[in-house]
């Protein structure tokens, strides 16, 4: 094993399951953030090596996952169009963020541990 490898440390990974199958996890989170950084959702998508299609799958499923839209985008044209997040998406982004810390805070003591305790050949 490699020294690069032995030291990439232990992560929790925050997903909420909307039931009967929809999922709220890191891949949209971050495409959300892409997408609030650059204004495009083909940019977004390209930025996390997916298809224009995959990434416009992922905002669709985002805007009927909640009440409120997440994400609105406007076409091409004379205007040029793009992508940003509502209000409710940048909350929704905010409050993901904040659930993450919280739950490595409250994990931390059990991580070290856990991170003590790792066999480092595998």
């Amino acid at each position: 094993m490699s020294d690069q490898t032995e030291k990439l440390p232990l992560k929790t990974v925050l997903r909420i399951d909307f039931p009967p199958g929809d999922r709220l996890g890191r891949g949209k989170i971050q495409l959300m953030e892409l997408i609030a950084s650059t204004g495009s959702i083909s940019a977004a998508g390209r930025a996390m090596d997916m298809s224009y299609r995959r990434a416009w799958l992922l905002v669709d499923a985002l805007n009927h996952m909640f009440k409120e839209p997440v994400i609105e985008s406007q076409r091409g044209g004379s205007q040029g169009g793009g992508a940003s997040l509502t209000a409710f998406g940048q909350e929704l982004l905010e409050r993901y963020r904040g659930m993450q810390q919280r739950l490595n805070d409250t994990l931390k003591a059990d991580l070290d541990w856990l991170e003590a305790n790792r066999q480092r050949d595998q």
